[in-house]
């Protein structure tokens, strides 16, 4: 269903890519040595921790455009909230895909069936498979987040690393941002088990450029 959608997304509707990341705020002790002609980037393996922070993010696959928050905590209350800005900046019918993550359930609170009674249940909720979350195309912009921003940076505090995130998301958005390019690669084959009435079909690495 999900490969579907992303082949063939249903007209007149936007589909997102939705989840969240951990951003740390972690100071390198030195500091991060910059390239120099005939030396490579280094740095130092020790640092300090200075707090978190979570970025909630979505990804439109017909354009490649980012949507972010950054927030201090990951709770229902907290995606609802994200959720409701993202109502806003869609005003179409929206198709969600995200993880199991308890919060993107309804819960007892049953908050994706509230969100959708107010927005004219123009959303619809898919979920990727269990344990298949790299299914989901904003983990393949939250790699490029990380190699980009985070993992030889070094923040002082949890608002510098909020401010270089963010900045980023700017960035791709006005310079870079561009559906991904699906395609397979390293098959394998695998015998089809008729005796248990199902066939074992072909994994399959998904990459995108």
């Amino acid at each position: 269903v999900i490969c579907q959608l992303y082949t063939s997304p249903p007209a007149g509707t936007t589909v997102l890519c939705m989840d969240e990341k951990r951003l740390f705020a972690h100071r390198r002790r030195p500091g991060v040595r910059p390239c120099a002609p005939n030396r490579s980037c280094r740095k130092e393996f020790v640092y300090s921790r200075h707090g978190s922070s979570v970025l909630m993010a979505t990804f439109d696959i017909a354009t490649g455009e980012v949507f972010g928050h950054c927030n201090a905590t990951r709770t229902g209350d907290d995606l609802v909230e994200f959720m409701e800005r993202v109502a806003a900046r869609y005003p179409g019918p929206v198709v969600v895909i995200w993880d199991n993550l308890n919060v993107h359930y309804d819960g007892k609170a049953r908050r994706w069936s509230a969100f959708n009674e107010r927005h004219g249940h123009r959303f619809t909720f898919v979920y990727t498979p269990k344990h298949a979350s790299w299914v989901n195309q904003v983990e393949i912009w939250f790699s490029i987040l990380e190699r980009r921003v985070l993992r030889n940076g070094s923040f002082a505090n949890v608002a510098e690393v909020v401010e270089r995130t963010t900045g980023y998301i700017d960035h791709w958005n006005s310079e870079e941002a561009h559906p991904f390019n699906w395609t397979f690669r390293g098959t394998r084959d695998f015998r089809t088990r008729t005796d248990l009435g199902f066939h074992a079909c072909s994994p399959h690495r998904l990459l995108a450029s």
